[in-house]
């Protein structure tokens, strides 16, 4: 039987894990490491951890920053953030990363996928989905004209600051396609609201793709956890911010995911 994860979110600038809304207004959380750690303990099946800036400063990921977090996890590890061709995927694998999240490079050179598929195992691949929701109803701008976005979701890049023109759906589908593992989809427009997971943007993307899809952006409490594998069919769910500011803990919402019959890895298997 699948179990199904939660995946504690590091979201990291400047050296300092930081939380915003929308991928803005950020506030520092503290440190990767530290933190990393502190949700390996309490029980997180895995750790991701995003140099959200990297790509918009057009920069390699930080590597000494992934060999501190990485160093002491017994968990695995998901790095994505600056990673524009195969060498520097290696390179993050070997500062101790278990999977390398792409997104902006994918977008821009699709071909990305399949070589580091080849090279290193599709398990070790993950594409990073930033969806927005456009203004008007699905296939149509707010005045009526016709998008090249037909699902009504647009994947960005560039942090959720720049346009791909592309479908968020049939761009997971195609990433997987392309030999991804799997796909880390966030929706824009719940991130750091709080406000549940976008259920329609989960249920499109997993009913096309046939890649594990892992729920992120709009985590409030237990009851969303639950939705977004119950009801939008997610493999995993990634927390941030209410697990940095201790409003929840990974064994409270394990223990609603097990309550609402879905499997969860023990907290005693994780100490």
């Amino acid at each position: 039987m699948l179990l199904r994860r939660v995946i504690a979110c590091l979201d990291v600038a400047d050296g300092r894990v930081v939380k915003g809304t929308r991928f803005v207004d950020l506030r520092d959380e503290g440190d990767p490491a530290v933190l990393a750690a502190r949700h390996a303990a309490a029980g997180a099946d895995e750790i991701v951890l995003l140099d959200i800036t990297a790509a918009p400063e057009a920069r390699a990921t930080a590597l000494d920053l992934v060999r501190r977090t990485a160093r002491g996890l017994d968990v695995p590890l998901t790095v994505g953030g600056g990673v524009r061709t195969a060498a520097e995927m290696r390179a993050v694998l070997r500062a101790g990363a278990d999977k390398v999240a792409i997104n902006s490079a994918a977008l821009a050179h699709p071909g990305l996928i399949r070589r580091c598929s080849r090279r290193f195992g599709r398990q070790c691949v993950v594409v990073a989905v930033d969806a927005r929701r456009e203004t008007g109803p699905a296939g149509a701008t707010a005045a009526g004209a016709a998008t090249a976005v037909p699902t009504g979701w647009e994947a960005v890049a560039g942090g959720g600051r720049r346009p791909s023109g592309r479908d968020a759906v049939a761009w997971a589908v195609q990433a997987a396609e392309l030999g991804a593992g799997e796909i880390l989809l966030t929706s824009i427009d719940r991130d750091g609201t709080r406000s549940g997971y976008d259920l329609e943007l989960l249920r499109a993307v997993s009913a096309a793709a046939d890649v594990p899809v892992v729920a992120s952006g709009g985590a409030g409490g237990p009851a969303d956890v639950v939705a977004a594998i119950r009801e939008g069919g997610a493999d995993a769910v990634l927390v941030a911010g209410i697990l940095h500011e201790g409003l929840i803990t990974i064994g409270a919402l394990k223990a609603a995911l097990a309550g609402a019959g879905l499997p969860v890895r023990p907290l005693e298997a994780a100490a």
